[in-house]
C-alpha cells in the first residue's frame, strides 16, 4: 500500500478517533462505520494488492480449464474464419463456457468484407502432369480455368516484372521472401498483363501459409496463390534450366460481405479509465487454428476466470475482446477501437500467438517503459527472461488502437520452431500446444491485467497523429503500411 499523504493521515486519525468513541458508546455499529471510513480512502490509495496478484498468477498456473476449453473449441468446429459456420458456432461455444464461469460476455455484431474458400486447382501440364499443392489468398475471385506459362518474376518488383521479356498472359512465381508489400506485386503483375501469381512458401515440409491477398477487402483483379516451397523451387530450377512450364489454374473462391461479432466481457471499475485487453478469435481454415490464434482465445478466457475469482472490480475498466476478422485484414479491431474515441483508455495490450512469455513490449510507447518494469519487478521469481521491449511493429490487432492514438502493448514469447512452423497450415491443431503453455502464459498476461487495472503511475492520454506518425516512423513501418492502405498520416489536420 502506497503511504498516506498529510490529508490521508489526517482524515484516518479522525476516522480511528471516532471508531474507538463508538466502540465505547455501541461495539455493535463499529464495523459499520469503520468500513464507510475506508471507502473514502481506499480510492485515493488504490494500487495494485501483492497478494491479489501472486493468487492469480499461482491459481492460472495450476489451472488447465483454459487449454481444456481450447481443445473442444478446436475439435468441435475446426478453422474458424470469419463468416464461416465453425466461427460462428466457436462464437456462440465462447459465450456458453464464459457463461458458466459466472462471466457475463456479450457479441458485438458487424459486417465486413468476407470470403469463401472453394475448391481452387492448379495443375501442372508440362512438363508432366501434377496438381499442384496450393492455397488462394484470401479475396481471390472466381474466373474460367485457363492455362499459361510460368515465369520467374522475382521479388515482384515493378522493375522486376518490367526486365521480363513477354511476361502477358503469363503467370508470375514469386519469392518467398519478398519485401514487396501485398497489393503492389499483384499491381504490377496485372499492369504487365498477368494472368495470376504463384507466391513460394517460406517454410519447407509441403506447408502452406494462408494469408490475405487485401487488407481492405478489394477482391483481387488477378488470382494469387501460396505454393508449397518444394514445389515452388522446381518449377524456379526448370525455368532456369531453359524448360516451358505450363500450368492449368482454375478458382472458385469468392468474395461475400459476410455478417460476424466480436465478443466482449466488461469489468466495471472505480473508474471510467479502461485497459483493453484483445486477441483475435477468427484463424485460417486450413486447419484448427489452435496457436494462431487459439492461443490468445484460450488466455482471455484465463483472464476472464482469474478477474471473476480474485479480482472484478478494479482502479480501472477491465475490457476483454476476442476480435474477428483479424487474418483477413484487422476488421474486429478496425470496428472496436474507434468505439472508444470518447472514453479514457490507459492501454490495449494484445495477445496473438504468446507462447511461453520472454517479455513485455511497450511497442515504441516510452512512458509505458517505467511501468512495465515496475510491473515486471512485482513478478518476483517469475521475472521475465527478456524484461521490457520497446518496439514497434506492424499487422495485428494492436495497430488499429495505435491509430487511435491509444498506448499498446504485446509480449515477446517462445513457442517451439517445429510447432510454430504450422501456424497458418492444415498441422495447426490442438496437439501443437504444449499444455503447460497455456497455464503459464495465462499467469503473467493475468497478472499484467491486474496491474495495469490498479497501478496509479499509468498515464492516461491520447497520442496525437503527429506522435503516432513518429512513432510508426521511426520503427520503420511507413512503407509496409502504405503498401496495405493503413497510412492515414498525410490526410490528417497534423499532416497536411
Amino acid at each position: 500500500m502506497k503511504s498516506t499523504n498529510p490529508t490521508q493521515s489526517n482524515l484516518l486519525g479522525y476516522i480511528l478517533q471516532v471508531s474507538a468513541t463508538l466502540v465505547r458508546r455501541a461495539q455493535s455499529n463499529l464495523l459499520g462505520y469503520f468500513a464507510a471510513g475506508l471507502l473514502l480512502v481506499a480510492p485515493l490509495g488504490a494500487r495494485p494488492d501483492q497478494a491479489v496478484q501472486d493468487a492469480i498468477m499461482a491459481d492460472a498456473l495450476a489451472d488447465s480449464s483454459a487449454h481444456d476449453f481450447l481443445t473442444r473449441l478446436c475439435d468441435d468446429f475446426g478453422g474458424r474464419l470469419t463468416g464461416a459456420p465453425g466461427n460462428e458456432g466457436a462464437l456462440h461455444r465462447t459465450i456458453e463456457e464464459l457463461k458458466a464461469l459466472g462471466v457475463e460476455a456479450r457479441l458485438e455484431r458487424f459486417k465486413m468484407p468476407g470470403w469463401v474458400r472453394g475448391q481452387d486447382e492448379v495443375t501442372m501440364l508440362a512438363p508432366l502432369h501434377r496438381q499442384l499443392r496450393v492455397a488462394a489468398l484470401s479475396y481471390v475471385q472466381p474466373h474460367e480455368p485457363f492455362e499459361a506459362e510460368v515465369v520467374d518474376i522475382g521479388q515482384g518488383r515493378a522493375e522486376d516484372i518490367a526486365a521480363l521479356d513477354s511476361p502477358q498472359g503469363k503467370i508470375g512465381l514469386l519469392a518467398p521472401h519478398t519485401s514487396v508489400p501485398r497489393g503492389q506485386y499483384e499491381a504490377a503483375a496485372l499492369k504487365a498483363g498477368m494472368r495470376g501469381i504463384l507466391w513460394i512458401n517460406r517454410v519447407d515440409g509441403g506447408q502452406l501459409l494462408a494469408r490475405t491477398g487485401s487488407f481492405n477487402g478489394e477482391p483481387l483483379k488477378i488470382p494469387v496463390y501460396s505454393v508449397t516451397q518444394e514445389e515452388g523451387n522446381w518449377m524456379l530450377r526448370l525455368l532456369q534450366r531453359g524448360q516451358t512450364v505450363r500450368l492449368r489454374m482454375h478458382t472458385r473462391s469468392y468474395c461475400t460481405e459476410v455478417d460476424t461479432a466480436n465478443i466482449v466481457v466488461t469489468f466495471p471499475g472505480r473508474t471510467a479509465d479502461t485497459v483493453v485487453i484483445g486477441g483475435h478469435f477468427d484463424s485460417w481454415d486450413l486447419g484448427q487454428g489452435a496457436t494462431d490464434n487459439g492461443l490468445g482465445v484460450a488466455q482471455l478466457y484465463a483472464v476472464a476466470k482469474q478477474l471473476q475469482a480474485h479480482a472484478p472490480q478494479n482502479l480501472r475498466t477491465v475490457e476483454l475482446v476476442w476480435f474477428n476478422g483479424e487474418e483477413q485484414g484487422l476488421w474486429g479491431a478496425r470496428v472496436h477501437a474507434p468505439t472508444l474515441k470518447d472514453r479514457p483508455v490507459a492501454a490495449m495490450v494484445n495477445l496473438d500467438m504468446v507462447g511461453f512469455p520472454l517479455s513485455v513490449n511497450a511497442l515504441g510507447f516510452d512512458a509505458l517503459v517505467p511501468v512495465l518494469e515496475q510491473f515486471d519487478a512485482s513478478l518476483g521469481a517469475r521475472r521475465l527472461k527478456q524484461g521490457v521491449a520497446n518496439v514497434n511493429w506492424f499487422g495485428s490487432d494492436h495497430t488499429p488502437y495505435q491509430l487511435e492514438g491509444i498506448p499498446s502493448i504485446t509480449f515477446g514469447a517462445h513457442i517451439e520452431p517445429d510447432k510454430v512452423r504450422y501456424y497458418h497450415d492444415l498441422a495447426d491443431t490442438i496437439d501443437k500446444v504444449d499444455p503447460r503453455m497455456i497455464p503459464e502464459s495465462s499467469a503473467t498476461i493475468a497478472a499484467l491485467t491486474y496491474f495495469l487495472a490498479n497501478v496509479e503511475e499509468l498515464p492516461v492520454r491520447r497520442y496525437s497523429p503527429a506522435e503516432m506518425k513518429e512513432i510508426f516512423t521511426r520503427a520503420g513501418l511507413e512503407p509496409r503500411m502504405r503498401g496495405v492502405g493503413l497510412w492515414p498520416f498525410d490526410y490528417t489536420a497534423d499532416n497536411p
